[in-house]
């Protein structure tokens, strides 16, 4: 069971990227619960650094993005539906934090190459990328029921998404000496899923395989690579699948399964990208770290 991450709306590629900035105070401005306490305690571990995160106007990316920025990081977010993208920054400076945005198709090799070509050229390099493209495409639950253009188009979005970035963005940490990659896993990628079919599973459990790859690889170039493994995280589209594809006696038996007697928040993961992307973290590299209140634990 769980999260697929982002299920990005096909629109027109090429608008110009735009940024805005918050003129509100964070103490006041309704920020989310895990950007406020970073403010009030001052926690600013990415003051200089840059970040990339992809398919994130929306749901986890956006809260991650938001998360990143209230550290200090400066921030771009891409997706390729830019009225997400424009609500996006307007709700980062509602709250207080500054985004950059970018339109860019994940799901397509020469645009993600095209689009990270000119944000490395505008903003000088990237430090932490976060690869969080990605999400079941609303393709059927069962294995019969599978094509395998629903294999592909999941597969595209979810692993090679994450490669085309890496491939894009790897080079200048590496000539940098630092960076973080960040991947966005899955339980279903380590235990299965209750919602989301095989197609995203096995991607899944593919980003993972590829994170460990990677940090072998480029860990004696200063540079660490995770993957965050979340159960459900309650976005209004996860709320939609649990619902559609979950009784209410089953989904109240899932949340008497798991230990902390909740379901994962986008506050949870923001919170473990943010550590994951600091140097707090500086030691960690190639670990899939599940953050599912221990439904599952390994």
């Amino acid at each position: 069971m769980s999260e697929p991450n982002q299920d990005q709306a096909r629109s027109p590629a090429g608008a110009a990227p735009g940024t805005l900035a918050g003129g509100a105070s964070p103490a006041t401005a309704g920020v989310s619960p895990g950007a406020a306490q970073d403010y009030w305690r001052g926690c600013r571990r990415l003051v200089g650094r840059k970040a990339l995160l992809s398919a994130a106007a929306r749901g986890l990316g956006i809260a991650c993005a938001q998360r990143l920025a209230a550290e200090g990081a400066e921030v771009w977010i891409t997706d390729r539906d830019p009225a997400a993208l424009a609500l996006a920054l307007s709700d980062a400076s509602a709250q207080g934090v500054e985004l950059r945005a970018l339109e860019m198709d994940s799901g397509d090799p020469s645009d993600v190459a095209r689009c990270l070509a000119g944000v490395l050229e505008r903003s000088g390099g990237i430090d932490i990328l976060v690869n969080n493209a990605g999400g079941s495409l609303h393709t059927p639950y069962s294995f019969a029921d599978q094509s395998d253009e629903d294999w592909r188009r999941v597969f595209d979005l979810n692993l090679m998404g994450a490669v085309w970035a890496s491939r894009a963005l790897l080079p200048v940490m590496v000539e940098r000496g630092y960076g973080r990659v960040v991947n966005l896993g899955s339980k279903a990628g380590r235990f299965g899923s209750l919602i989301a079919g095989p197609n995203y599973a096995a991607a899944k459990g593919a980003i993972a395989a590829l994170t460990r790859q990677m940090a072998m690889e480029y860990g004696p170039h200063g540079i660490t690579v995770n993957c965050v493994c979340p159960g459900v995280v309650m976005t209004e589209r996860t709320r939609g699948l649990w619902a559609e594809r979950r009784t209410e006696v089953e989904r109240a038996r899932v949340l008497q399964a798991i230990p902390m007697r909740r379901h994962c928040e986008v506050e949870d993961i923001a919170a473990t990208v943010a550590f994951l992307a600091s140097d707090d973290a500086s030691f960690i590299t190639g670990v899939s770290l599940d953050v599912n209140g221990g439904q599952a634990m390994a």
